[in-house]
């Protein structure tokens, strides 16, 4: 358990009780106390004497007692006094830090328990009986979110920025720390959370850690698992958004595995494949020698659904103008836009092109 909150509720409770306390670790050091100047010494007899006298110790002005806490009693309360009302403060602080440390440490262990079946490091069948162990509820719906840091940080890492938005939440969100840069959050959902309403808490995310921390952040969310077994799939699922928005959403910093639309089905197809249906598609160069003002011609006629009237309207030209845009794509091509088989096939071509193009640099 990590002496910093142990340094915590002891500040908390040093005005109640009226007294000096603090506590021992198991290397007999004190490693939190109402006397700051008191942490950092040794005392050594205490948990000799302790072993021989498990109820409690009196020894130079202080009562201590063991921190239940299951099976282990590693740690060591005291409080300054020998007398009745210092065993009762000793007593009421063991109880108080034993469950204090039963909860940490079934947090811990649930957090490591997440990590390995996200990573496929525990057999399915053994996840049920794990699950019951540490009284976990096996069908709640889940949804994962993968964070990766962009950039160099300094003060606080990236796993302890994210942990900082959930440590005044109840234990069902679980941030795992995966490598330097990349973070997973296990959050628990509703039944009907919507792709949309994932996305807005994942904004809601990234929002505040470009406030706190001013953290550039890419984020790619799962869709809804409703079993814990599932949660292996449901981070293959948020990797793979990341990885497939990077490639065809560059500028959108959340992106769910949900709404990636035809861009996860061209992720998952060879190469091989990709570079035979460019070849069927287009003439040899004939994609290449589309200059960036047609390519950006091409996108906005995309973004207005292939309305001839709006897009001119958008780019500030005129209608004929547009119209001899697409001719000259027709004629470099063989695809006239303006015919919606045409068009998907064009889209779907850019998309395959810009995934090709992606994959020596891919993450």
């Amino acid at each position: 358990m990590s002496n910093r909150l142990y340094q915590t509720v002891i500040h908390q409770m040093r005005e109640v009780v009226g007294r000096t306390i603090g506590v021992i670790d198991e290397n007999s050091i004190v490693v939190a106390c109402s006397e700051l100047g008191k942490i950092g010494e040794a005392r050594q007899r205490i948990q000799q004497e302790l072993s021989f006298s498990p109820d409690k110790v009196l020894i130079d002005g202080y009562t201590y007692r063991s921190i239940s806490a299951g099976s282990k009693t590693d740690c060591v309360v005291f409080v300054e006094g020998e007398d009745e009302h210092a065993d009762k403060m000793a007593q009421l602080l063991s109880i108080s830090f034993g469950n204090i440390k039963r909860l940490y440490d079934e947090k811990y262990d649930k957090g490591s328990f997440i990590k390995n079946i996200i990573l496929d490091n525990i057999l399915p069948s053994d996840i049920y009986i794990k699950s019951n162990e540490l009284h976990f509820n096996n069908e709640e719906y889940r949804a994962v979110f993968v964070l990766k840091f962009q950039g160099q940080f300094s003060g606080a890492s990236p796993f302890e920025m994210v942990q900082g938005l959930y440590s005044g939440e109840e234990n069902h969100n679980y941030v795992i720390n995966i490598s330097e840069q990349d973070i997973v959050v296990v959050r628990e959902v509703g039944e009907a959370t919507t792709a949309d309403e994932l996305e807005q808490m994942a904004l809601s995310m990234l929002n505040a850690l470009a406030k706190e921390y001013s953290a550039k952040v890419l984020i790619g969310i799962s869709s809804v698992v409703e079993n814990l077994k599932n949660l292996a799939n449901a981070y293959k699922e948020a990797r793979i958004a990341l990885e497939v928005g990077k490639v065809f959403d560059i500028e959108r910093p959340v992106m769910s595995y949900e709404n990636l639309g035809i861009g996860r089905l061209i992720y998952q197809l060879p190469t091989t494949l990709c570079e035979i249906f460019l070849q069927e598609v287009f003439k040899k160069g004939s994609l290449e020698s589309l200059d960036r003002e047609t390519l950006m011609t091409v996108q906005s006629f995309f973004e207005n659904n292939l309305n001839v009237s709006e897009t001119s309207r958008k780019l500030f030209v005129h209608r004929n103008t547009l119209v001899y845009r697409l001719e000259k794509i027709r004629k470099l091509t063989g695809l006239d836009l303006r015919e919606f088989d045409h068009a998907v096939t064009f889209k779907v071509a850019l998309m395959v092109k810009k995934y090709l193009t992606s994959r020596p640099a891919k993450f």
